[in-house]
């Protein structure tokens, strides 16, 4: 198992190029690249060259880190015929820049939209019909996250939909602010997900649906925006001592292509004591449940 740092809160301080050596002085050894203009930024075709994906290796390599997942986000089902082929199309490039960097897993989101759902897993299915193949065929592991406002955002019906795919090679990530998005099912979706569990990003959230919807309150009452944040461990209502738990007894924590990502997005001014906290927090959590720290 690996914990990895995100590091979003570097985007507007750092180059692409410092990120390892930022991500090592915080006291990770992993990063997971997320989407930054210079890899590739939401819905846009990825703008890493030969050059620059040899110089950030060498960056990474001079850090003493890995880096064990990309995290691209594209209109994979994007019930639009035109948005879903840029799509697919750029995952195509993301694929490759995985391959030449040597990152074996791609974490990603379904995209389309909740109120075409039909429509969207549709599209989701025909843009797998064509990037599949691609996966298995260089050995790689995709795993998705059903993010507030995709398609699709409960849990156990995520799963459900990648089940249909019926290829080891995908997976599922596990993302704790999106507990409450995903139906607060982590006991029964654990279980289900068996092995197929592979990354988990630690951050907090406001159970959106607590204080009878008015945990916190956005405007009007009946927008359908989807609220959530990435604050750090114990400053929201996620039960992580239950997460840790859940994942100890499915076997997560034993598993050595498990991924944890520490992503807090809420607070990039304090960023350094944040990360080292979580980094901290983590690996206590980790040790409350009889695992060594990593």
């Amino acid at each position: 198992m690996k914990i990895a740092y995100d590091p979003t809160p570097l985007h507007h301080t750092h180059r692409l190029l410092d990120f390892p050596a930022a991500t090592a002085d915080l006291g990770f050894e992993h990063l997971q690249l997320t989407p930054h203009p210079d890899f590739a930024t939401h819905f846009r075709y990825p703008k890493m060259d030969r050059d620059l994906i040899r110089r950030f290796g060498q960056a990474v390599n001079a850090a003493g880190i890995t880096v064990p997942a990309l995290l691209p986000v594209q209109r994979i089902a994007w019930p639009d015929e035109a948005k879903r082929v840029a799509a697919v199309k750029n995952f195509r490039r993301i694929i490759e820049i995985a391959v030449d960097l040597g990152v074996d897993t791609i974490n990603t989101e379904f995209s389309g939209r909740p109120e075409a759902f039909e429509d969207s897993e549709e599209s989701f299915y025909r843009s797998m019909d064509e990037l599949l193949p691609i996966i298995e065929k260089e050995g790689l592991r995709l795993n998705f996250d059903p993010h507030p406002d995709d398609f699709v955002e409960d849990g156990h019906e995520a799963w459900r939909v990648l089940r249909g795919l019926d290829s080891e090679s995908i997976g599922f990530v596990y993302v704790a602010p999106h507990t409450f998005h995903y139906g607060d099912c982590l006991e029964t979706l654990a279980d289900e997900l068996g092995e197929r569990l592979r990354a988990v990003y630690i951050s907090d959230a406001y159970d959106h649906r607590a204080s009878h919807g008015l945990r916190y309150i956005a405007n009007p009452p009946t927008t359908p925006a989807r609220v959530h944040q990435h604050l750090k461990v114990g400053d929201g209502d996620v039960d992580f001592d239950a997460l840790f738990a859940a994942l100890r007894r499915t076997g997560f924590l034993d598993r050595p292509g498990s991924l944890i990502v520490s992503n807090v997005f809420a607070e990039n001014e304090n960023n350094e004591s944040v990360s080292r906290f979580q980094k901290r927090r983590i690996d206590d959590l980790i040790r409350e449940q009889g695992g060594p720290t990593v």
